[in-house]
């Protein structure tokens, strides 16, 4: 729809500046080609041009090319904007059989007349061009009609002083566009044309040839439509209304036109808006509609295809193609614009839709084509003129290939599938790998308990898969091992054996799983994916029996290996998910997150593990310390899975511990207890079991993790005491025992951290730092131990744990310099600046940078008086100085003002 008072024109930079141009100058010659397709505003563009021209005084003579006079009528539509009545004009004198649409810019407005006759019914001579009457070679040029007066028109070949203006020149006849190639090489000539892209005859290349450089007509951006909007819009919804529309100003000005201003931000498109394009469809004629209405459903943009589908001559199916594509129905691509799409299927009747799919799907299941566009839009329809068969197995088809992106259209896919006629039996397995990956865990397992039940039921194999997957994110990991090492002797499928052995080493195990390695392999071929299964199975058994770098080694070509295949992949744990709890064990934290980052970015194991890695990167921000950017991964996440559950709230609690934060450790404590409830022990839940260890003796309140520590503490020694998962817990063990002061338990667990030293350089750099801790308990704080065992644990991944050794030996010593040193390598450690003494100076003393850096630690007074050696009473009066001089109000001001000067405690 072109409205006058919208330059619809106006979006193209090079149309802008040929407006520009004659305006400037209208006596000044100009010749220029318009090109653009149908909706892009070629006749706005002529009728403002015209009126240009006519307001200073020069006369115009105006005409539409007729599609008869061409003699192909395959672009349909006549004139862009005029509907295509293939009317020629003199001025403004649009004879009176031709009525443009409701809402375009009709000749008679767009360009002022001379005269009344400008409504008048004078009818061009009988076999002009204008009435796409004379055959091709023979019809008069189409400007010679009568003038606005009713007054024959000049002879073209006298046209000096005058201004031609032709719409649609693609449609003329040879003679006619030679003709018109002669006017244009004359010097001083004003000719403009318009025509639509697509093939050109000779004639027609030699006639734009001598026009020069084509003016390009382009679709309106976003901000073009929004200065076209009564009031601003959401950007979302203008970059909705470019997409919909291809930025094709006829339809834009259509969805405008028909919106409610109500309703102005809403993704939808007015019903109004899409019945208008009943003009559009039928001028293309019955070939070109059925086309469109082909193309709109999924038919490939061919020729051939088109004709096969639609029982057409190959001939007219290129005709309406030509026609579809000149009438600005389709992107570059040759794919319906989105609002063409809805137009058509809403237009069409859904018998007739139907007829097409059908035929279609066929078509594609019998080459094994992709199906999902095609039966996605079936979903609410009614399809009872489908064959059942074809419908269930197109539906269950769509349902495969819309598992990797969305599971939950799977569901409904498989859901409309057994609708149809598929037994619920046949899809039953599929139906529980969607809803898995969908997560929705209780009826994946429901499922899949009735395929693994059923021996007469396909897929069964895909059902154990399904019900290990589910059971291990529940955190029941060992009856996941159990129905993994049932299924091998049972019910072979591709890395059962794998995932046996990992679920049985992980539970403790090791001699099961020994003789699950030990059988018969896999019977399938060696795909990426299987191997992938078998270097994780090694590598989790090398991690327990073996050197942690070549377990992690091993581990992390497993992960290589499953990324690019992993996507759909049905898994109990991911490879790189396992390498990177590794890697958090044995201090590699740049190979855990560079091995998380890859994951997330392929999606290995689809939307179910994509929590699980996203949590275990924040692990690893939550190991180094960095507690800013733990919480914002962690907050990104929303998990659903118990196993996810409990890293989610052990990464909570290791947050609030770090920063000192005892409300929320406090609030976390409920959701801590329900979390490790519902997750039985295994390897690879070591990490948050032990974040939530030292949580609970901060609050005092352990006893309730005690019994599951002491599982777990029994699963390592079943697999003989790993140095790699043993060396971290232990670690958190001593940890805890320092915050209760429980000397006898931090001497037990320094010993046994000794013990492993050799393992691994992160376990050595643990095993110097219990023994430093156990002298600090003692009151003997060697400054230059203290700092090398606090390096040592940065060094080895442990960056928060290394600052706060460091800052607790400060506490500790009475030596004030060296506490003061240890504090400043404590800072350091933290990635924090050494402070700036000239500066702090001019606020705190160095007594009150003491006092001030003791009550951030979380030191009452009287322990702070007992470092520094002075009373209580005036630690007291040492900070009610210091909130006096920072002007600070509560104690929560007082406290966050210090954290800026002397930094968190230590």
């Amino acid at each position: 729809m072109n409205h006058p008072t919208r330059s619809a024109w106006a979006a193209g930079t090079y149309a802008a500046e040929l407006r520009a141009a004659v305006a400037a100058d209208p006596a000044a010659p100009v010749k220029a080609g318009v090109q653009g397709a149908g909706g892009y505003g070629k006749s706005t563009l002529l009728a403002e041009l015209a009126a240009i021209y006519q307001a200073a005084g020069i006369p115009v003579r105006r005409a539409v090319g007729s599609p008869a006079a061409h003699g192909s009528g395959g672009h349909g539509a006549g004139g862009d904007g005029s509907g295509g009545h293939g009317t020629a004009s003199h001025g403004s004198g649009a004879h009176g059989t031709a009525v443009p649409p409701p809402g375009t810019a009709s000749y008679g407005t767009a360009v002022p007349s001379p005269g009344p006759a400008a409504h008048g019914s004078a009818a061009p001579p009988s076999g002009t061009a204008a009435h796409g009457t004379a055959p091709p070679g023979t019809a008069a040029a189409p400007w010679d009609s009568r003038d606005a007066a009713g007054s024959p028109a000049p002879n073209p070949r006298d046209a000096s002083g005058e201004v031609l203006l032709i719409d649609d020149v693609d449609r003329l006849d040879d003679t006619t566009l030679f003709l018109l190639r002669g006017i244009a090489e004359k010097p001083g000539a004003r000719v403009i044309v318009t025509y639509r892209p697509g093939p050109r005859s000779h004639a027609l290349g030699e006639l734009l040839g001598a026009l020069g450089t084509p003016v390009l007509l382009s679709g309106l951006g976003r901000d073009d439509i929004a200065r076209r909007l009564p009031r601003p819009a959401p950007p979302e919804w203008l970059d909705w209304l470019t997409a919909q529309t291809g930025g094709v100003p006829r339809f834009v000005d259509r969805v405008l036109t028909a919106l409610d201003p109500d309703r102005l931000g809403l993704p939808e498109l007015p019903r109004m808006a899409l019945e208008q394009f009943h003009h559009d469809f039928d001028q293309l004629g019955r070939a070109g509609r059925a086309c469109a209405v082909a193309m709109s459903l999924g038919a490939a943009p061919h020729p051939d295809v088109l004709a096969s589908l639609l029982d057409l001559e190959p001939g007219s199916a290129a005709q309406g193609l030509a026609a579809i594509r000149a009438s600005g129905l389709v992107d570059d691509h040759d794919v319906p614009l989105p609002i063409v799409r809805q137009a058509a299927q809403v237009l069409t009747p859904l018998e007739h839709r139907l007829r097409i799919v059908r035929r279609l799907v066929e078509a594609q299941l019998a080459r094994g084509g992709p199906v999902l566009a095609l039966v996605r839009p079936l979903l609410n329809a009614q399809v009872a003129l489908l064959p059942e068969e074809t419908l269930a197995a197109a539906f269950a088809k769509g349902a495969d290939e819309a598992l990797g992106e969305c599971p939950e259209l799977a569901v409904r896919l498989l859901d409309a599938a057994v609708a149809a006629g598929a037994p619920a039996s046949k899809v039953a397995a599929r139906k529980a790998r969607a809803a898995a990956a969908n997560g929705e865990l209780d009826e994946a397992l429901r499922l899949a308990d009735k395929v693994v039940v059923d021996e007469t039921a396909p897929d069964r194999a895909l059902g154990v898969q399904v019900a290990a997957t589910v059971l291990a994110h529940r955190g029941l990991l060992a009856q996941a091992a159990d129905l993994c090492h049932w299924s091998v002797s049972h019910l072979r499928w591709p890395g059962d054996t794998a995932c046996a052995a990992v679920g049985l080493i992980a539970t403790g195990r090791l001699a099961d799983a020994d003789g699950v390695l030990s059988g018969p392999r896999d019977s399938g071929p060696p795909t990426s994916l299987s191997g992938a299964a078998v270097k994780l199975a090694e590598g989790v058994r090398e991690s327990v029996t073996g050197a942690a770098s070549t377990a992690l080694s091993t581990l992390v070509r497993a992960a290589s290996l499953s990324d690019p295949v992993g996507r759909t992949a049905l898994l109990p744990d991911t490879p790189a998910a396992i390498a990177a709890i590794v890697g958090l064990h044995c201090g590699e934290l740049d190979v855990a997150e560079s091995l998380l980052s890859r994951a997330i970015e392929s999606s290995t194991g689809g939307p179910l593990l994509s929590n699980r890695h996203r949590l275990l990167a924040a692990c690893v921000h939550l190991v180094r310390g960095d507690t800013v950017s733990a919480r914002t991964k962690l907050e990104a996440v929303h998990p659903e899975a118990a196993r996810d559950r409990l890293l989610a709230t052990a990464i909570e609690a290791g947050i609030a511990n770090r920063d000192n934060d005892m409300t929320a450790l406090t609030a976390v404590r409920g959701q801590a207890r329900q979390a490790v409830a519902e997750h039985s022990p295994d390897l690879f839940s070591l990490l948050p079991l032990g974040e939530l260890v030292v949580a609970t003796a901060r609050l005092r309140d352990q006893e309730w993790v005690q019994p599951h520590l002491r599982e777990a503490r029994a699963l390592l020694a079943d697999l003989g005491d790993p140095p790699l998962w043993t060396s971290l817990l232990s670690w958190k063990c001593l940890q805890a025992a320092v915050i209760l002061e429980d000397l006898d338990t931090a001497n037990r667990h320094a010993a046994e951290l000794d013990r492993l030293a050799q393992h691994n350089p992160m376990s050595a750099a643990m095993a110097e730092g219990a023994r430093t801790w156990l002298e600090v308990l003692a009151g003997r704080v060697d400054h230059d131990g203290a700092e090398r065992a606090a390096r040592g644990l940065h060094a080895a991944g442990l960056a928060w744990d290394g600052a706060r050794l460091a800052g607790q030996a400060a506490l500790h010593t009475p030596d004030r310099k060296a506490m003061l040193a240890l504090l400043e390598c404590a800072r350091a450690l933290q990635g924090k600046q050494p402070r700036p003494r000239a500066v702090d100076g001019d606020l705190l003393s160095d007594r009150e940078r003491e006092v001030a850096q003791l009550v951030l630690a979380g030191l009452t007074y009287k322990q702070v008086g007992k470092r520094l050696f002075i009373s209580a009473k005036t630690v007291e009066h040492h900070i009610g100085r210091i909130k006096q001089r920072l002007g600070s109000r509560s104690r929560e001001e007082l406290l966050d003002r210090l954290r800026e000067l002397v930094g968190p405690g230590e």
